[in-house]
């Protein structure tokens, strides 16, 4: 691609006005809602974006928006999930989940509270609105964090990036690409304080997307932002570098941002270590909120294609510093690239071939591929004695 800039990726993610109507349209309702602080909620919807292109079904009760239990649905449930796509169970039908392949065997219904695109803060803010409530509260809670989730903490908006990645696919069309990723709250490390702070979403209501309309709209909306600027850098392009290498200063990072030869590998290593700083700052919080609130949390660690293959070809990985961080807090975790290995170890087959067998690919309204129903199961089974060690007292299957 030619030379570009914050400009030519804020235009590539400008929204166009029949996206925009179609999610507002309360006739022939999108597949999200708008929402201030969250960004989006889900609601009933069918895809095909299954396997073999097939058709999945997603279902949400009305409260708490957690998708439909399946399994053991009418007895007492104490163990919420939180996350993104990895959790919600993209790309399969209710009852294929992660969360029900588990509750079917440990005789207990496990709520699945995961929604594709979330980060680790969304997840966290959307656990606060759901404890806090005495009829979906649990006592036991597991929070899914994904290779992207990282950095979604610290978007304004994570349309800026994702419409960039899809750059492919066709907008503006009645049949189009199913818009989401709309601003939300999120955090960002102040420079003046040295630390990390809460920031509230940018816009109010549904109606005020129209705000974000058009090239020009889009780019003055976020031309200034500098994960945005950052983002830029990472893919190829020009942005401004001040304030990026006073964040690299602050986190004690080598990075040369003015050299055209390598600062798209800097900019990505900056990108990275903010992102996982910023869920250190979070997974602080909710375990100290967990511990006050007499709650247990488990952490699990889940993966895209790319960065298994990595970790099967040469072991190294994107995020050993939150791994070390997690040791050193001595935070309860679920690591799956190890698991991964294990299983991988088995097999006969090159790496590619061995992971077709768990994954989907890319549709519908997905940007990543997830996890096929085997994929699935072999995710649940994979995490099934660490839960069962954890939980007390042991799920019904193991009285």
């Amino acid at each position: 691609m030619s030379e570009f800039g914050v400009r030519e990726v804020l235009e590539m993610a400008a929204y166009h006005e029949v996206e925009i109507d179609k999610v507002l349209d309360e006739k022939n309702s999108s597949f999200l809602k708008f929402h201030p602080v969250l960004g989006y909620t889900l609601h009933d919807y069918v895809f095909r974006d299954g396997m073999r292109k097939t058709l999945s079904q997603y279902s949400y009760e009305k409260r708490g928006g957690h998708r439909k239990m399946i399994n053991y649905a009418d007895k007492r449930c104490r163990i919420n999930t939180y996350g993104d796509s990895y959790t919600q169970g993209a790309q399969v039908s209710d009852g294929e989940t992660w969360q029900e392949v588990l509750a079917a065997h440990f005789r207990e219904p496990i709520r699945n509270f995961g929604v594709g695109g979330y980060g680790v803060y969304q997840a966290y803010l959307k656990a606060m609105e759901i404890e806090a409530d005495d009829e979906l509260a649990a006592e036991n809670i597991i929070l899914n964090i994904w290779d992207d989730d990282y950095m979604r903490n610290i978007d304004a908006a994570r349309w800026n990036r994702v419409a960039w990645m899809c750059r492919d696919i066709p907008r503006g069309k009645e049949d189009g690409y199913p818009v989401h990723g709309f601003p939300w709250a999120h955090i960002r490390y102040n420079l003046e304080s040295g630390k990390f702070e809460e920031r509230e979403g940018q816009l109010k209501d549904a109606g005020e997307l129209r705000k974000l309309v058009g090239k020009e709209n889009y780019y003055e909306f976020f031309k200034d932002d500098h994960v945005v600027h950052l983002y830029t850098l990472r893919e190829g392009g020009d942005a401004p570098v001040a304030e990026l290498e006073k964040m690299a200063e602050a986190f004690g990072m080598n990075v040369d941002l003015r050299n055209s030869a390598t600062r798209a590998d800097d900019a990505r290593r900056l990108h990275y270590a903010y992102g996982i700083k910023s869920t250190k700052y979070l997974v602080d919080k909710f375990q100290d909120w967990s511990r006050r609130s007499n709650r247990k949390l488990m952490i699990i660690l889940s993966y895209d294609v790319p960065a298994v293959i990595r970790y099967l070809e040469d072991g190294t990985r994107f995020d050993q510093e939150f791994v070390d961080y997690l040791n050193e807090r001595g935070y309860p975790y679920i690591d799956f690239l190890p698991k991964k290995k294990e299983e991988f170890a088995d097999y006969k087959l090159d790496v590619e071939p061995f992971l077709e067998r768990f994954y989907i690919e890319r549709a519908g309204a997905q940007v990543f591929g997830h996890y096929n129903p085997y994929g699935n199961f072999w995710f649940a089974h994979s995490m099934r004695d660490e839960l069962v060690d954890w939980l007390s007292p042991k799920p019904p299957a193991y009285h």
